[in-house]
Formats: structure tokens, C-alpha cells, sequence
């Protein structure tokens, strides 16, 4: 990972409330002893510019220099690098430029606290940024088991639905070989979708809804009086960016326990865009909603993605409703307006 980048990361992360607080209690209390205790006017502003060092340049370099395997010539290199570069900095921020401006000796500066300055740097460093690198080590793991659970999706594409369309296929190559085109043709459009959603990390609103209306399509080509599919969406909602397949498989969880269950109506989608910053996301299908089935994989899926991609900002809910053409299931996505997501 280039270094800049290392750094911007490190830092962002230490604006989390679980650092900046230590920090600021290491920190502050630092300063106020530099203040009080040293003669100089310009204690405060020696003492400052030793803290920063501490809290952004030691991190970031122990990240940069320990980044990657290492092998143990290598580490042993890389700390004694560690321990000069640390050496350096307390010495020029301590010594030579209050030395070079006429700054007397101060709190932190004295002979005696250079060496427990030292510590501090290569302490603060070492804690700090491998707190940060083991977060994002995690933070990728996760979005590994993101990408697993997608591979899960496609693996479990309905295959009853599958099987069902392909019987339906064989069917219509008999009887009507324009459909059997046309169902050949869109079967393989939606999974060449789905495994290019795979790879994608995230993918636009509109090419989302675009994979679920060609899982209706091919629902409803087997029966059409089945069902009626009924689209609703904002067109402000089209460019924000979501975690691919997540729709989908709501989609796909309304049409099984919808109309593949003999529920006969309305499956509407609808999306608008509240607030500005929040697109709400209804998905509702005939048929009552009897609860979450222990063991079942679908919802909990979706809702593990939904926190990997936003961190507690997006959420899932799933409800019935009595209405005039019988009970629907509806199921609530509520998702920031984001232009492009950073990790989905």
C-alpha cells in the first residue's frame, strides 16, 4: 500500500472516539505540565509540536515500515529503523530547533525526559498504528466474507426456479421457439449480470433494479397471470450506488414466498428519496408474512451486507399489512444517498 495512502487511513482513524479519547488524556495532561512547569514563553509550542509527532508521525511510520510480511532479518532492520527515525524526530523537535530559535530547556526537553520522549514516540507508534492495521485487517476480512456470501447468492439462486425455467425452455422449443429464444436470451443476460456483480464492489441503483426486473420478466414468462410486477422509482434515486445483488435477493425472497407459493397479485417495487440524503426502498409481495423461519439465511445475508457497506447507517425491515387484495409481506431498505460506496 503506497505510503500517502498508509497515512491518510492512519489518520482518519484516529479521529474514532475509542483513540481520539486516549489520546487527548495522554496528551493534554503532557501539555499542561509543559506549560506549568518549564520558564520559557514558547514551552507550549515545543511541547505541541512533540505531541503531533507522537500521535501522527509515529504511527504512520510504524505502519509504512511494517507493512507486509517481514521476514525476521527483515523486522529486526526495520525496528532498529523505527527506533532512529524516533530518535531523530525527538532530538530535531527537542533539541536542535528550540537550540536554533533560543528556547531555553523546557519540561519535556530537559536531558533527563528526551529518553522517555523517545519511548513515548516508538510506544504511542507502535500502539496505535498496529491498533489501526489489525482494524483494517478485520475491516478486510469482513469484506472478504462480504464477497463469500455473494458467491453464496449466486450459488443459491432459487433452483427450483432455475430447473422450472429451463423445463419451461424445453417446453416452448417445441411448441413456441420465440419464446424459448426470448427465455434463453433473458436467462442468460440475468446471470451474466449476477456474475459481473460478483467482481463489483458496488454497482449503480438503476442496474440493481434492471437485474430484478429481469427475474420478474422471467417469472412471469412461465405464467403470466401469476403476478403483476409494479414499478415505482424516483429517478433520483438511479445514480446511488449500492452493494450488488442486495435488492435482488429480496426480490427473489418475495417471489418465493409470493406468488411461487400460489399468492396471486400485486409484487410492487417502489424507491423514493426522502430528506435528500436517505432512499427508501419497498418491496411488497401478496401473501402474509408469518415471520422470520428459523435457520433461514436470506435476511440475516442481506442485513450482514447492509452492515459491512455502511456501518450501521442503512437497515432492513420486514413487516405484513392487511390489505384490500389480502395480506402482503413488505419488506423496508433504508440506505444513505451515496454517490459511490467506499467498501461494499
Amino acid at each position: 500500500m503506497p505510503a500517502w495512502t498508509i497515512a491518510r487511513s492512519t489518520w482518519a482513524a484516529l479521529l474514532a472516539p475509542k483513540r481520539l479519547v486516549p489520546i487527548l488524556g495522554v496528551t493534554v495532561p503532557l501539555l499542561w505540565a509543559q506549560r506549568v512547569y518549564s520558564w520559557s514563553p514558547d514551552a507550549l509550542w515545543v511541547g505541541l509540536a512533540l505531541c503531533l509527532a507522537f500521535v501522527l508521525v509515529a504511527p504512520v511510520s510504524y505502519r509504512v515500515l511494517f507493512d507486509g510480511k517481514l521476514d525476521a532479518a527483515q523486522g529486526v532492520l526495520r525496528v532498529m529503523l523505527f527506533a532512529a527515525i524516533g530518535a531523530g524526530i525527538v532530538f530535531a523537535l527537542g533539541v536542535w530547533l528550540p537550540h536554533l530559535f533560543g528556547v531555553e530547556a523546557t519540561f519535556m526537553t530537559a536531558r533527563g525526559t528526551l529518553v522517555i520522549d523517545v519511548a513515548l514516540f516508538l510506544a504511542g507508534g507502535w500502539g496505535l498504528g498496529r491498533d489501526v492495521g489489525l482494524e483494517e485487517r478485520v475491516q478486510d476480512l469482513a469484506r472478504e466474507a462480504e464477497r463469500a456470501q455473494l458467491l453464496a447468492i449466486k450459488a443459491n439462486l432459487d433452483p427450483h426456479f432455475l430447473f422450472n425455467t429451463l423445463n419451461a425452455i424445453a417446453e416452448w422449443c417445441r411448441t413456441d421457439g420465440e419464446a424459448a429464444e426470448r427465455a434463453v436470451l433473458e436467462l442468460a443476460s440475468l446471470l451474466r449480470e449476477i456474475l459481473a456483480g460478483i467482481d463489483a464492489p458496488s454497482w449503480p441503483l438503476e442496474r440493481e433494479l434492471s437485474v430484478c426486473k429481469m427475474l420478474l420478466s422471467l417469472h412471469r414468462m412461465r405464467d403470466p397471470d401469476r403476478f403483476t410486477a409494479v414499478w415505482d422509482v424516483d429517478e433520483r434515486t438511479t445514480s446511488v450506488s449500492v452493494p450488488p445483488m442486495l435488492l435482488f435477493a429480496l426480490v427473489e425472497n418475495a417471489m418465493t414466498h409470493g406468488p411461487s407459493k400460489g399468492h396471486r397479485g400485486e409484487v410492487r417495487i417502489s424507491v423514493t428519496r426522502e430528506k435528500d440524503h436517505v432512499v427508501v426502498v419497498r418491496i411488497a409481495n401478496p401473501g402474509p408474512f408469518t415471520g422470520r423461519r428459523p435457520g433461514s439465511r436470506g435476511l440475516p445475508t442481506v442485513e450482514r451486507r447492509l452492515a459491512l457497506a455502511y456501518e450501521g447507517r442503512a437497515s432492513l425491515h420486514v413487516s405484513g399489512e392487511d390489505g384490500e387484495g389480502g395480506p402482503r409481506t413488505i419488506a423496508v431498505v433504508e440506505l444513505p444517498a451515496l454517490s459511490r460506496l467506499g467498501a461494499a
